[in-house]
């Protein structure tokens, strides 16, 4: 290529081919991530044909990976993460612990040194935000329990890989890096502690003047009206802060983007920052993944092709089953087990970030990189396929394995009602699928008028805390016949279903008119598609929000 075109070349190649795999891959029904991660191995030095500049790619790759952290901070909600943080945290780090040490046990029997057994391990322990967002939007769970959960779960692996972002480089000569020479257990604490001590003096500017300056001038370039003022001053503070941090404090460009994000969040005007800035996010995030597919070697797969099974192996199979099996000894139902689980099993920009780190430091080596690419490009692809397994697998498992079915219901005292409850308050009630956020509302509506009602929630957390206040509460998917049997349905006057996923929802209206015929139905609907469905199988009288405040609103200018 014409050295005076390089940067064009690369990125005018980069973005071309990336169009045509993403297309296919989405023809496929696959993750356009996987066609990004091809497209690079197509431009990559490895493959024959065209090769573009590799240098000049990772330099771009950088500002990928910025808008990618700013991103995950901009959108780090913990009020998320306190509503499960009771299996999300447990979970996450015990998930976290299994997928390193199968990796780590790995790399050693392979005889990787303790530093590369170290890094490959943590990199095979850290699911794909990217993926298992997507796949949770396509099955429309992402504002369901099971969508809360697993991005609870992934919010304590962000912090976690945070975390390890901070740590491995004044680790990486006590690790045997490429300064192992210069370390000795004093040094290497005196390092960790000036470390952590730039981090906190970082983390505490942030607090204390990003908070306070930041949001002021958004909101003081938003009055501009000026869009793309706004979406500079976005950009600019992102890209600024990373690599601020990064001159003056010694911080990761990931770790700084983060903050950054997390302290812009604190503005009004945060949903509009992240919509504003999603197009550059997004065409950034393309070249960090083509950036990443360019140092695959493919002849990994003929080379080493026990090593690219067994670590497909621990991506599918380890941390995830681990996942499913702690899910349910928290007592959560069956479906949220398969769910988390089934989401869990891949791997994707954090584990690319965290091997390149590894790469840099001199802890990883090439193959490393390659076996972890290579478990990335096969375990995104059939995560897909193992996303649709989940409802069969399900019903496997209730009907061939009676543990599982102990494990979900047993001595869960959570699961039924009190028995000290008496036929009368369970009769002509009203029964209450799902307390969030519409749910909630209505309940503390049907409280302030002394309506009965038994509320079926699959968080148990939710329901421990109305069991303290005193109401009639049931944990468990109201999918399963034996939740709304508990919640007495078949006495109930009314059935209210507030879920945001409708999936389940015409086969619990189906098993409640099978227990009581007679009773009233209503369903809160999320989407036009979703009212449209439930009214063609005449599940009940379904809400939809747009159509509800359309007529409220309507009401009102009528009455003026």
């Amino acid at each position: 290529m014409h050295d005076g075109l390089a940067l064009i070349t690369t990125i005018a190649a980069s973005f071309a081919l990336a169009l045509v795999m993403g297309l296919l891959a989405n023809k496929l029904r696959l993750p356009t991530l996987l066609g990004y991660l091809l497209t690079g191995v197509m431009v990559g030095p490895a493959t024959p044909g065209l090769v573009v500049d590799l240098a000049l790619s990772q330099q771009l790759a950088e500002v990928g990976i910025i808008l990618l952290m700013f991103g995950v901070g901009l959108h780090f909600s913990l009020s998320d993460l306190l509503q499960v943080r009771r299996i999300a945290l447990p979970g996450a780090l015990a998930g976290i612990s299994v997928g390193t040490s199968l990796g780590f046990g790995l790399a050693s029997l392979w005889g990787w040194p303790v530093g590369s057994s170290l890094v490959f391990g943590l990199s095979l322990s850290v699911t794909s935000t990217v993926v298992l967002m997507r796949a949770l939007e396509q099955r429309g769970t992402l504002k369901s329990l099971n969508g809360h959960i697993a991005t609870g779960w992934l919010i304590v692996e962000d912090m976690v890989m945070v975390l390890v972002l901070v740590l491995l480089p004044p680790l990486s000569a006590f690790l045997g890096g490429s300064e192992a020479d210069v370390a000795t257990t004093s040094s290497l604490w005196q390092t960790i502690s000036y470390t952590l001590l730039k981090v906190a003096s970082f983390v505490a500017l942030m607090q204390v003047a990003g908070r306070r300056f930041l949001p002021w001038m958004l909101s003081y370039v938003a009055n501009t009206g000026s869009r793309e003022l706004f979406t500079l001053c976005v950009i600019a503070v992102a890209v600024g802060i990373a690599y601020g941090s990064t001159e003056l404090f010694g911080v990761s460009l990931a770790l700084g983007a983060f903050f950054a994000g997390m302290v812009m969040r604190e503005s009004p005007l945060s949903h509009r920052a992240a919509n504003e800035t999603l197009p550059l996010r997004d065409a950034f995030s393309v070249l960090f993944f083509v950036s990443v597919g360019m140092l695959f070697d493919p002849t990994v797969l003929l080379e080493q092709p026990l090593r690219v099974l067994a670590v497909v192996a621990v991506i599918l199979l380890g941390k995830p089953l681990v996942s499913l099996l702690l899910v349910l000894a928290f007592r959560y139902p069956l479906n949220t087990a398969v769910t988390v689980g089934a989401g869990l099993s891949q791997i994707g920009e954090f584990s690319f970030i965290l091997g390149a780190l590894g790469e840099e430091l001199g802890l990883l080596s090439s193959e490393g990189m390659s076996l972890i690419l290579a478990g990335a490009l096969i375990s995104v692809p059939l995560n897909t396929l193992v996303f649709r397994a989940v409802e069969p697998l399900q019903k496997w498992l209730r009907e061939q394995t009676p543990l599982v079915r102990l494990l979900e219901r047993s001595d869960d005292p959570l699961a039924e009602l009190p028995l000290h409850i008496a036929s009368t308050e369970v009769t002509n009630h009203i029964v209450l699928v799902g307390y969030g956020r519409v749910g909630g509302r209505i309940g503390r509506e049907l409280l302030a008028h002394r309506a009965p009602f038994v509320v079926a929630e699959q968080n148990r957390e939710i329901v421990g805390a109305l069991r303290e206040q005193g109401l009639k509460a049931v944990a468990g998917d109201a999918a399963d016949p034996a939740v709304l049997i508990q919640a007495h349905v078949a006495r109930a006057r009314i059935l209210v279903i507030t879920l945001p996923d409708t999936l389940h929802v015409p086969y619990m209206v189906e098993v409640a008119r099978m227990l009581n015929p007679g009773i009233t139905v209503l369903i809160r609907a999320n989407s036009e598609e979703a009212a449209a469905l439930l009214n063609k199988t005449h599940a009940g009288d379904v809400f939809l929000g747009e159509q509800e405040v359309a007529k409220g609103m309507l009401g009102r200018i009528l009455t003026q």
